[in-house]
């Protein structure tokens, strides 16, 4: 008998106590269609803005606002703090945002992991306000550039474990309603 195959791309959605919702379908849906552009299994080198861009067109077709460049209009911001008159003074740029359901998504790469950027995620979204979901994409595979050996862990699995320990261990609640942790 054949071993069943594995499914691109790996995630995982928590609370695994709840079934995650359609949109997560969906998501999922638009990694695998750039799969050939983005699995680390086989593509190394790419950066976050370069991931973002290959699932630009897909994130857009569902409806997700989309950073698309460095200029400050191209940047998606979300407030965090309001000061006089109503007005955002602290607010924090995400790589894309689904208005209807409160979906932040956070695409990481390179050292992700080693460079803090998923604790800066967990973090810096937890304050959004109106975010009700978090996604982050982290890399499956990570190759150093010395040698180019791969690591044993990759960011998502590592990225995971840690997302294992906090909702199991339920000293730590993040005020969201799931987060989903999507390894490319």
């Amino acid at each position: 008998m054949m071993p069943a195959m594995a499914s691109y791309p790996n995630w995982r959605y928590f609370p695994a106590s709840d079934v995650p919702p359609q949109w997560v379908t969906e998501l999922t849906e638009v990694f695998s269609e750039v799969q050939e552009k983005i699995d680390t299994a086989f593509v190394q080198g790419l950066k976050s803005d370069g991931i973002l861009d290959v699932l630009c067109p897909g994130l857009q077709r569902l409806g997700y606002v989309v950073e698309t460049g460095k200029t400050a209009i191209e940047k998606i911001e979300r407030p965090v703090l309001f000061g006089d008159q109503g007005v955002p003074r602290v607010h924090y740029q995400i790589d894309a945002w689904l208005p209807d359901e409160g979906v932040v998504v956070e695409i990481e790469a390179g050292r992700g992991w080693q460079g803090g950027a998923f604790y800066r995620d967990l973090i810096r979204t937890s304050l959004i306000v109106g975010a009700r979901y978090l996604v982050i994409g982290m890399m499956d595979q990570y190759v150093f550039s010395s040698g180019g050996k791969k690591s044993a862990q990759g960011d998502y699995a590592k990225a995971r474990d840690q997302l294992d320990a906090i909702y199991a261990s339920g000293r730590l609640q993040l005020p969201f309603e799931g987060v989903l942790l999507v390894g490319y």
